[in-house]
This record gives structure tokens, C-alpha cells and sequence, in this order.
């Protein structure tokens, strides 16, 4: 059998962490990868020390800050953007509304692509733009997606400040709003965030069904209102396999 690098081993680790469903032991690694266990910590210890791992409160390895940064930057790339970006302009062209992909970052959700209505009213949220993930559509999606453990260390980071009369501050209120996003896997904004704008998102999901980004559509309510949008959820959804399909068409 041919001698495996430590290069190639440390890229399996980093692999193998990124697509886990849960955090991986460091013996669990062991097994899963064929790395004897005194070479698997010591590795690990290099990858935690580089930032490129970390673990977590119960000892398990998850992917650290640099992995998450690079995950972000990829998911730039000008070729996975252009791509995305002409499945947004046949959305917007079949639906009239302004559309867009926002993924988590951070502790805000910060909008990657969006393709604009033509139609004169419209709301400004332009690429590279942060919103709070608490009151959007695109946020409170993403929340859903979320452990029971993972949503509560977000929500006790989060603000909660109020930005309409609709937005919603208090936690176990919010949390059940969360649990029927959860059951629908159909993120709303009821004018939470920006009064007279409503807003309706779905997610993109990975190959394993897990959440990836949130393909979303707003408009304002004087030209259309939140029941309206709730009809081109099934459209969205269909863009959001699209989406899918083209990332990991473009990752083979």
C-alpha cells in the first residue's frame, strides 16, 4: 500500500469534519480514516493551533474559523456566482420580483446574489449587505435549521432590537415562530424588518439535505402582499434545486 502524506491527512481530516452531520471524536476520525490515534491527535492539535479546526464544548471536532471563511469565499467564486446569478434572473423574469441568495455570516445572514425587478419600487439590500438573521426571512430560515443546542447559543448572542411593530423580541416566542418555519422548511418575513416589506424564503439545501444558503424573494406590500408571495414558494423551491444541482455539477 502506498505511504499517505501528512498533507493528504490533514485534507482528509478537514473533509471528513466539514461534511459530518455531528462533531466527530477525535477516535471516530481514527476509525472513519485508518490514522493511527498518536498521528490523528497530533494532527488535529496542528489544525486547532492553525484555526483551521476547533472543538466544541463536548470535546467533539468541528470545522474552525478559517475552514468557515474559505467555505464563504468558495461559495464567491466569480464562476459559482455567475451561474447562480442567471438562475435568479429566469426566477425574476417568471415572477416580476426581486430575488436573491443570503447565506449565514457570522451572526448576521449577508446577501451573495440578488437579481432585481424591473418594476419601479424597490427595496435596497445590495450584495455584500448584512441583515440581522432574528427578523428575516432568510434568517429566521436559517435558525430553523438549526439543533435545539445551536439555536440557543445563537439566540442568547443576538440583540433582538426591534425593528417594527411586527418584529418579534421575545425568545420563546420567537422560537416557536422558528419550530413552524422548521415543520414548513418556508422562511417569512411578516414586515419584521423594514415596515411595508414582506418577504419568503426557502432553503438550498447540500447533498445530504442539510442547510446550505436561503433563496429568498421580497417585494413591498403596497404592490403585493404576503399571501401572494406564499404562491411562488413552489417556483422558489424549484430554483433552490437548481441551485443545488449546479453546485456539486460544478464541484465534479
Amino acid at each position: 500500500m502506498p505511504k499517505v502524506s501528512s498533507i493528504t491527512r490533514v485534507l482528509e481530516i478537514i473533509e471528513a469534519v466539514s461534511y459530518a452531520s455531528k462533531p466527530l471524536s477525535p477516535l471516530e476520525l481514527s476509525q472513519e480514516l485508518d490514522i493511527p490515534k498518536p498521528t490523528i491527535h497530533r494532527l488535529i492539535q496542528n489544525l486547532v493551533d492553525e484555526g483551521f479546526v476547533t472543538v466544541d464544548i463536548g470535546g467533539g471536532i468541528i470545522p474552525g474559523k478559517r475552514v468557515r471563511n474559505l467555505s464563504v469565499e468558495l461559495w464567491q467564486q466569480r464562476q459559482f456566482f455567475n451561474e447562480r446569478q442567471i438562475i435568479l434572473q429566469k426566477l425574476v423574469d417568471e415572477i416580476k420580483e426581486t430575488c436573491g441568495i443570503a447565506i449565514p455570516y457570522q451572526m448576521d445572514m449577508m446577501y451573495t446574489n440578488r437579481a432585481n425587478t424591473s418594476l419601479p419600487l424597490q427595496i435596497y439590500l445590495p450584495v455584500g449587505a448584512k441583515s440581522p438573521m432574528w427578523c428575516t426571512a432568510t434568517g429566521k430560515l436559517y435558525l430553523s435549521q438549526l439543533s435545539a443546542t445551536s439555536r440557543a447559543k445563537i439566540l442568547q448572542g443576538l440583540p433582538l432590537d426591534k425593528f417594527t411593530k411586527n418584529t418579534i423580541t421575545d425568545i420563546d416566542t420567537l422560537n416557536a415562530e422558528l419550530d413552524r418555519i422548521a415543520e414548513t422548511g418556508i422562511g417569512i418575513d411578516n414586515e419584521e424588518f423594514i415596515s411595508e416589506m414582506v418577504a419568503v424564503s426557502v432553503p438550498v439545501l447540500d447533498k445530504k439535505s442539510r442547510y446550505l444558503a436561503s433563496l429568498y424573494i421580497h417585494a413591498p406590500t403596497i404592490r403585493v402582499s404576503l399571501d401572494e408571495l406564499m404562491e411562488h414558494v413552489p417556483r422558489l423551491q424549484k430554483a433552490a434545486h437548481d441551485i443545488q444541482a449546479l453546485v456539486y455539477e460544478l464541484q465534479n
